[in-house]
């Protein structure tokens, strides 16, 4: 949530940042908040009058004044008016108070100043390439969908009888390899400092608001509507409410997470995008990494979130570009993004398998989230920095494609070999 003390005072300088990531307009917030104020004004006069009245009245009584006495009547009947129209002014403050609210949460994150500018993913900037080396060297390579399901591995079809279309129901070895790469990955980022969490994959409403997520993603989500209940969409949801209301010392800081869920998406967008494979499900598996962190530590955290997912991939030796996103195409509570974007050599493609995104303040802010500094007085509101590290499935189809052989069979990464006890091939 954007900082709206921030935005009375500089109403330009948030209205020029928010141009660059589309069309909004911040004057119905000012105006709410300009008529919120003006009523607050009045009701705290209101409140001083009454306050007023009432201690005249007991001085009146206090020095010897009846109660019918006429001064006591003309103090009491003004205090009865003053009382009337307080009580039609405290629910219109609440009202516009209530709507402001609604307002200011639809509203992004400010781009950061250094985040590209530009329209879509046109405008999105390639920082660097990895792992040439690495292609693969034959051709004919087979979409993973096709090469899984001639291995069986997967089926799809029984997946549809089950639920719908866009699931998948992994077999045998698939099975194995989707639970070797939650397990490496889980296994690597604990390495790597990050404590693992393991949150229910049933969020309510105020999670996915802190998160972002709620109102602007409520047709992309599950809802159970006999409860205040989410399938999660991704582990952020979670892992932001984690602290959520709570404030925590500077010494507590930085906190990482990293955390296994499946993920619930109803891919409401898509048009049609990525029918077949593993690429656009209704449920995923995903490993999140996630930090709580110091506001003057957060450009650096970046950095090192970047690099802790960048060394999944690297690990298993599979071809990445970097991307950094323009202000068109940033996530909805995000000020920075960088893209990993993994090879897919039956598309020709490099495609998306994690966001690494810096939030600054702006899930804190919804979740109510601060630490206070010792020997400093008030709180401030911590950093929150979330990405992938990895997609699974995702991971799985990249592997599937660059493991690929002339035979038919498909390489297991060295680094997933110990998973499956020395097994070399799928």
């Amino acid at each position: 949530m954007i900082d709206l003390k921030q935005l009375r005072e500089n109403p330009e300088h948030f209205q020029a940042r928010l141009k660059s990531r589309g069309t909004f307009d911040l004057s119905p917030i000012l105006e709410l908040d300009q008529n919120q104020r003006d009523l607050e004004v009045r009701r705290s006069a209101l409140q001083a009058r009454s306050n007023e009245i009432g201690k005249l009245v007991g001085q009146r009584m206090k020095a010897g004044a009846k109660p019918d006495d006429a001064e006591v009547q003309t103090l009491r009947e003004e205090g009865n008016q003053v009382k009337a129209q307080l009580s039609e002014l405290e629910p219109q403050e609440r009202e516009l108070k209530a709507q402001l609210e609604a307002l200011l949460l639809t509203i992004p994150n400010l781009p950061s100043d250094s985040t590209p500018i530009g329209k879509d993913e046109e405008d999105n900037v390639e920082l660097k390439r990895w792992g040439d080396d690495y292609l693969p060297q034959h051709a004919d390579i087979l979409p993973h969908w096709e090469i899984g399901e001639k291995l069986g591995i997967f089926n799809f079809e029984r997946s549809t009888r089950i639920a719908q279309s866009r699931f998948v129901t992994l077999i045998g070895a698939g099975a194995a390899l989707e639970r070797a790469l939650i397990q490496f990955m889980l296994d690597r980022q604990i390495e790597a400092g990050y404590t693992e969490i393991l949150p229910p994959f049933l969020v309510n409403t105020a999670s996915l608001t802190a998160s972002g997520q709620l109102p602007k993603f409520a047709e992309e989500s599950f809802k159970c509507d006999r409860d205040d209940l989410w399938l999660t969409p991704t582990a952020e949801v979670p892992i932001t409410s984690l602290h959520r209301d709570e404030i925590l010392s500077a010494e507590e800081l930085p906190k990482h997470y990293c955390a296994y869920t499946p993920c619930f998406r109803r891919e409401a967008g898509s048009y049609g995008r990525d029918t077949r494979g593993l690429i656009r499900l209704h449920q995923f598996n995903k490993v999140e990494l996630y930090k709580f962190v110091h506001p003057d530590t957060s450009e650096a955290e970046h950095q090192t979130l970047l690099q802790d997912a960048e060394a999944i991939l690297q690990a298993l030796k599979l071809p990445y570009r970097v991307i950094e996103l323009c202000t068109g195409d940033l996530g909805f509570a995000s000020t920075k993004t960088y893209d990993l974007e993994v090879w897919l050599p039956s598309s020709g493609k490099y495609r998306e398998i994690s966001s690494c995104s810096n939030c600054r303040d702006f899930q804190a802010r919804r979740g109510n989230i601060r630490f206070k500094e010792a020997g400093k007085k008030g709180t401030q509101f911590v950093h929150t920095l979330n990405g992938s590290g990895l997609a699974v499935g995702r991971t799985m189809a990249a592997i599937l494609e660059n493991y690929q052989q002339p035979d038919g069979t498909v390489q297991i990464p060295e680094v997933l070999q110990p998973y499956f006890k020395g097994r070399k091939t799928l």
